[in-house]
Parts: structure tokens; C-alpha cells; sequence
């Protein structure tokens, strides 16, 4: 197996274990952002909320992943929208990590709200709205705005390059469109972060996601494509 097939190949395993952890992850979390005794629940399922973090955290990892594997394949096409990808890739993870941090900051108000002996509640529930805010706008920011504007670039690219067949950058532009969309009208409130239309404006860039990363799991980036891309580049560069 060549190393561009290999490369692909982590890719696919990539998208596939941040889609995977961000689901796990958010379902976790259950008793520390759905339940309305968050602040005793959260420490009663401690365990539970901490493997929630980690199931983000290596969320965090895989996007990281996906971004830094496929830059070498995307800057032989455009090097700027490919560094820009993998920049903003970065910021969305960071975004994500902070997310994650405002949960466990959750759960240790929630241990310490049992710890005092359920004292007067007001300040401790003020303090987890605040935190339960800053994990609400980092999953809007994150997987849903961050998540439209990386998709969008490096669909393009693979559109343009012909590194994948065109119906899946076509998926992906859509999807990075939709969720886009969906980002601004739940920021503007129109629509619920999690409601009906959020999941149904997703639903394109997760199916994007999955399709690309078994195809790049079972077949692998065009390697004619490649090839063209290289020859090109080569071509401009002896006559300059």
C-alpha cells in the first residue's frame, strides 16, 4: 500500500472517530446539561460526565487529524485555502476544548454544591447557567459554524482537483451551507440548537463526512488526479 492510499485511509479513520466521540460525548454529558437537577446529578454520575470530556477530547484529536493529514493533498491544488482550512480547523477545535472545559468546570460546581451540603442554591445555579452558556455557544461555534466554513474549503478543493468523484464535494458544499445556515438562525434564535431543522441541516454534512470517509477508507484519493495535480504544478514551475 503507497503512502497516499495510507494517508487517506487515516483520514476516513478520522472523520469516522470524531463522529463517533462527538455522539457519544454529547449523550454523556445527559446528566450535567439536560437534567433540570444538573447540580446534583452531575456529581452523582461523575465518572459518566468525565468519560464524556474524554469521548470530546479525542474529538478534538480527530479533527485535528483530519485537518493536518489531508493538508499535503489539499496545497497541491490551492496551498492558501488549504492553510486556511487547516487554520481553521484548529480554531474549531479550540473552540470544542473550551466547550469541554465548561463541562468539567460544571462538574466540579455541581461536586461542590454536594460538598457544602446543598447550601442556598441561587449562586451556584447563576454560575451554571453561565458555564452551561459558554459549552451552548462553543457546540454552535464549533460543530456547527467552524464545521460549515472547514467543509466548504476543502470540498472545493476536492470538487475542483478531482481527488474524490464530484458527487461527494457536491454533498459536502451543500452540507457546509446548510449547517452554516443553521448556525446563523440558531445564533439569531429563528431556530433551537437542538430542534427539527438543526438536525435537519446537518443531516447533508454528516452524510458527507460518513460517504467521503469510506471512500477514502476503501478506494483512496484519485491517484491520476494526483498525478495531474503534480505534473501541473511541475509545469508552472520550469517555466518560471
Amino acid at each position: 500500500m503507497n503512502s497516499n492510499k495510507k494517508a487517506a485511509k487515516v483520514v476516513g479513520i478520522f472523520f469516522i472517530l470524531a463522529a463517533v466521540t462527538a455522539v457519544i460525548g454529547l449523550n454523556l454529558y445527559n446528566p450535567i446539561l439536560k437534567d433540570p437537577n444538573y447540580l446534583i446529578k452531575g456529581s452523582e454520575h461523575t465518572n459518566q460526565v468525565i468519560m464524556g470530556a474524554i469521548m470530546e477530547l479525542i474529538l478534538v484529536v480527530s479533527a485535528v487529524g483530519t485537518a493536518t493529514t489531508m493538508f499535503p493533498f489539499l496545497r497541491k491544488y490551492n496551498e492558501t485555502i488549504a492553510l486556511w482550512h487547516l487554520c481553521f480547523r484548529f480554531l474549531e477545535a479550540i473552540i470544542i476544548t473550551v466547550g469541554v472545559i465548561s463541562v468539567l468546570s460544571l462538574l466540579t460546581l455541581s461536586r461542590e454544591y454536594a460538598a457544602t451540603g446543598f447550601p442556598n442554591i441561587a449562586s451556584f445555579q447563576a454560575s451554571g447557567i453561565l458555564l452551561k452558556a459558554v459549552h451552548d455557544w462553543t457546540f454552535l461555534l464549533g460543530p456547527n459554524f467552524m464545521l460549515g466554513i472547514n467543509t466548504m474549503m476543502y470540498s472545493y478543493i476536492f470538487f475542483k482537483s478531482k481527488l474524490v468523484p464530484s458527487f461527494i464535494p457536491i454533498l459536502g458544499m451543500t452540507g457546509a451551507t446548510l449547517v452554516f445556515i443553521a448556525a446563523l438562525l440558531e445564533m439569531f434564535g429563528v431556530i433551537q440548537q437542538v430542534s427539527v431543522w438543526g438536525a435537519i441541516l446537518s443531516v447533508p454534512v454528516a452524510a458527507n463526512e460518513m460517504i467521503l470517509a469510506v471512500w477514502l477508507i476503501v478506494k483512496g484519493f484519485n491517484e491520476s488526479a494526483l498525478a495531474a495535480i503534480t505534473a501541473k504544478k511541475r509545469g508552472v514551475g520550469s517555466t518560471t
